[in-house]
């Protein structure tokens, strides 16, 4: 049963970029919120420095998420083979 009450869906009231979002989660309220603020802040700050809509600074927004998960997923992928390497040395 704890299992179960884990995967309990929760819905999350957020604002993005002046939109209000009803967003369904079975993990923590807060970590939604921090990913939302998160995303508002950026799509912000592609809007201040071009005169354009929304649809293209959200497109803006997720190619530059989009560049930082590569970043992360190259950075994990040379520390695990530099674990791997230490592990069997």
């Amino acid at each position: 049963m704890a299992n179960e009450a884990s995967l309990e869906k929760k819905t999350v009231r957020v604002t993005i970029f002046n939109q209000s979002y009803s967003l369904v989660t079975t993990g923590k309220e807060s970590d939604v919120e921090d990913l939302a603020h998160r995303v508002d802040e950026l799509m912000s700050n592609i809007a201040r420095g071009t005169n354009t809509d929304a649809s293209r600074i959200a497109v803006l927004a997720c190619m530059h998420l989009a560049d930082e998960l590569r970043s992360a997923e190259t950075k994990h992928r040379t520390l695990s083979r530099i674990l791997e390497e230490s592990l069997t040395d």
